[in-house]
């Protein structure tokens, strides 16, 4: 079965093609055809595909609106151009596959795309109003393009947290918001640690249940989830992507009367300190330099910025208070993964990241550490260490198009 996987944002369609059904999935043999980024959706688009085995291919073309934009993507799939071989026509694509950010309480797993699923995801939409309408359209546009007889599947970011208990994810405000308006801790990144989960079960040979770990998704975004008993127990976003960890250009958690605060003092308005938490603070606002890590650590590598090696610490400190804190919480843990772009990429944050865990058993053989960037895989923890550190990338490409063969397929979810 061919499977695209779509992942609609505001200005931008990512997309893969993966080769994948039942059987595949038991032998974990899985294969990526295609790939690709349409940006800048609204104007002069820039476009980015790559074939399997095949060099980039960048051009740059009109894309009106994610219409155009997924068009665009299914044109060039069934081109001479993309030379992929085991799609010919449209009808070559098997099923489709939707991320989508915001599930509420109404997902707690994947879905089959009706009339009835596409109101759900829009009822959420005050829930992610700068996600949900996006995913949306993408779903809209792929029905419109290929048709009905093409089946389409949801999957949501939101659904993996949905095994919180209620002491996890219930806010400290009176409880009637939560009765009226779904006001909790939703969590995001679920595709990404649930892969997590499911990888180092099979790297540890563990059944599901056996699974306690402490998942670590650090890129621009970033959240920590515990697993625990293969499921997720509780996590660092809540009620939107902004609580949490520090990350490139959002706050993470902060006292709500600083908002307060800057209202009175800088005369800001709601919009303004909206902008001001999730794009101009985090790294980005520490630092005064920029949200991307590789740059801050050669800033501190290289030029000593104090700035840059302070924006550093706190992003680590925060992730150690997180494991610390998660580490109670669920009594224990077998290990700490780290993915995601800082995650998988960069050893010199997960050192500092793991110094002064050795009170809990955490210590890291620094050499092997040092190896693990570019999609490598593996344990980065000493063999004397009670408490276990790996880095597994992640893939939620893969986990979409396994879910929407499951889906389609009326099989049972493993993972």
């Amino acid at each position: 079965m061919n499977v695209l996987v779509l992942n609609s944002g505001s200005s931008t369609v990512k997309f893969q093609i993966i080769e994948t059904d039942l059987e595949l999935i038991k032998q974990d043999k899985d294969r990526r055809l295609a790939s690709g980024i349409l940006e800048r959706i609204g104007s002069h688009g820039l476009i980015t595909f790559q074939a399997e085995g095949q060099p980039k291919v960048k051009m740059d073309a009109p894309l009106r609106d994610h219409r155009a934009a997924v068009d665009t993507i299914l044109r060039w799939i069934i081109s001479p151009e993309a030379k992929i071989a085991e799609i010919k026509s449209m009808s070559d694509i098997h099923a489709v596959g939707h991320r989508v950010v915001h599930g509420g309480e109404k997902f707690k797993m994947s879905a089959k795309i009706n009339q009835e699923v596409i109101a759900g995801i829009e009822d959420c939409i005050e829930l992610a109003p700068l996600h949900n309408p996006a995913n949306l359209k993408g779903i809209r546009a792929t029905l419109e393009l290929l048709g009905e007889g093409v089946p389409q599947v949801a999957i949501f970011d939101t659904a993996y947290h949905s095994t919180m208990p209620p002491a996890s994810y219930i806010y400290g405000i009176p409880y009637q918001f939560y009765r009226r308006y779904k006001i909790r801790r939703y969590g995001f990144h679920g595709t990404s640690h649930r892969y997590i989960a499911y990888r180092y079960r099979i790297i540890n040979h563990l059944k599901p249940e056996q699974v306690n770990i402490i998942s670590l998704h650090l890129g621009n975004g970033c959240s920590a989830c515990a697993i625990k008993n293969g499921q997720s127990f509780d996590t660092s976003m809540g009620f939107t992507p902004l609580e949490g960890l520090l990350m490139g250009t959002r706050a993470g958690d902060i006292d709500p009367s600083v908002l307060e605060f800057l209202f009175y003092k800088e005369g800001m308005n709601f919009n303004e300190i909206d902008n001001l938490l999730n794009k101009r603070s985090g790294l980005l606002g520490i630092s005064g330099l920029t949200g991307d890590m590789r740059e801050l650590i050669e800033e501190e590598h290289e030029n000593q910025d104090r700035r840059a090696r302070l924006a550093i610490d706190i992003f680590c400190a925060r992730v150690r208070k997180y494991i610390g804190a998660y580490f109670a919480g669920m009594g224990g843990a077998e290990a700490v993964v780290f993915t995601g772009g800082i995650g998988e990429n960069a050893p010199v944050i997960r050192e500092r990241i793991c110094h002064g865990l050795e009170c809990l058993g955490l210590t890291i053989n620094a050499e092997i550490n040092k190896t693990l960037f570019g999609g490598r895989a593996g344990k980065i923890s000493s063999d004397e260490s009670k408490l276990g550190a790996y880095v597994i990338p992640t893939n939620e490409e893969l986990l979409i198009a396994r879910d929407t063969v499951r889906v389609v397929m009326n099989a049972p979810r493993r993972w």
